[in-house]
């Protein structure tokens, strides 16, 4: 493809079909329905899928197989084994989250089991469930991922040192600004105002608690898990001469006593798991005060989809995010319903959290010798190059959405 997004002639050498897995591999590729994908296979064969005609203009994926265990990986697990297999070295792309968005947007065509995937994904499905969130398991599914180190997060985060989707609902916005509007525009949709106690359930680094504390004047108590967050909250909020307004604990949302006049929780509820749902809302309704608001921050799976997600294991669930499970936009409606809350506003927001991790994305390559030095190897970093790209490409092509839910 040209820089004008038009398609070269090429000269297109296949591999023969007696190679392995080549049959299976034309068959899948048949089913494509939109954009073209290139595969460049062991050995320097090349063959194009797809058509150019079909889809968003230049729609195009590219990968390069180092050898064939990438293709039988593929073939046999899916997006999890098309992301070993990256983080293994077994292929390469020119641009990763391109083709990443293509499969995306071909993930039902292309997408199915093999009978020996299957068996793949019941082991997964097993070591999912393994990883349920009790009050052992969510510490230790939290700290799996929030405490590989305050100093890796902190190489490719924005000055702000935000975890979550930013809000680029003006033009021009840098990351850092867009993250505070986010905060902005939480604290106003329930209400914030000087004097008020709020709650913020899976507080992060503070960085909406420095907000709310010092630029509106609330009190916040403030739960989190991980240990490595805690640390770099808690000093934070010394720094800033907020400790006096900022009170923060390394508590589970479940044991938190008291009322609030508020509750912001952002894109905490990804991390609950479903057995404790109900728990979560329920939470939130008698931590609040009368006439109090919830504001929630959540990342959610498109509805239609959300049984076959259920009943799965991906790539994230595998390996970034134990114990992990995202609700839907109904799911969500009726679990706050259900703890009898309603919803007083709502917003979403995907492609803003698909520029955020485009971002992310762009910082992360920066940094690589920078992260080696703390001691992480070339498969961590590939793991989380494939993580970044592959939720992008997911919110670029609305598989999953972000919203804020305020509650009432």
């Amino acid at each position: 493809m040209d820089g004008s997004g038009a398609f070269r002639e090429e000269t297109i050498v296949r591999p023969s079909s007696s190679m392995p897995f080549m049959s299976v591999l034309r068959k899948r590729m048949a089913r494509l329905a939109v954009g073209t994908l290139d595969i460049t296979f062991p050995g320097g064969g090349f063959e194009r899928f797809g058509n150019p005609g079909t889809g968003a203009p230049g729609l195009h994926g590219a990968i390069v197989l180092h050898n064939w265990r990438a293709l039988s990986r593929m073939l046999r697990s899916g997006a999890v084994g098309l992301g070993e297999g990256y983080m293994a070295g077994d292929w390469d792309s020119p641009d990763l989250t391109a083709l990443l968005t293509l499969l995306a947007a071909n993930m039902d065509q292309v997408e199915r089991n093999s009978f020996l995937g299957r068996l793949t994904l019941q082991v997964d499905r097993l070591r999912h469930f393994l990883n349920r969130n009790s009050r052992e398991g969510s510490r230790r599914n939290i700290a799996f991922h929030y405490d590989l180190g305050n100093d890796f997060y902190r190489l490719w985060l924005d000055r702000t040192f935000t975890y979550s989707a930013a809000l680029y609902d003006r033009p021009g916005l840098t990351l850092e600004a867009a993250q505070t509007r986010k905060y902005a525009r939480l604290a106003e949709a329930v209400g914030l105002k000087r004097g008020d106690h709020v709650l913020e359930i899976g507080c992060g680094w503070g960085g909406f608690a420095e907000y709310a504390a010092g630029t509106l004047g609330c009190r916040v108590t403030g739960v989190t898990l991980s240990q490595e967050q805690l640390v770099h909250a808690t000093a934070r909020m010394k720094a800033a001469g907020l400790d006096h307004l900022v009170e923060l604990r390394l508590q589970d949302y479940r044991d938190v006593d008291g009322s609030f006049d508020a509750i912001v929780s952002i894109e905490m509820l990804e991390a609950v798991g479903e057995d404790w749902w109900p728990t979560y809302f329920n939470r939130l309704k008698a931590r609040l005060k009368p006439g109090g608001k919830a504001g929630v921050q959540v990342i959610t799976i498109d509805d239609e989809r959300f049984e076959g997600y259920r009943n799965s294991s991906d790539f994230i669930q595998k390996y970034i995010f134990p114990g992990g499970m995202l609700p839907s936009d109904s799911i969500v409606r009726r679990q706050a319903a259900n703890a009898g809350l309603r919803v007083d506003s709502h917003l979403a927001f995907g492609l803003g959290y698909a520029d955020t991790l485009a971002e992310w994305h762009k910082r992360f390559l920066t940094v690589r010798a920078d992260v080696m030095e703390l001691g992480y190897d070339v498969r961590f970093l590939r793991m989380w190059r494939f993580y970044l790209a592959y939720c992008e490409a997911g919110f670029r092509q609305g598989l999953i959405d972000v919203r804020q839910y305020v509650f009432a």
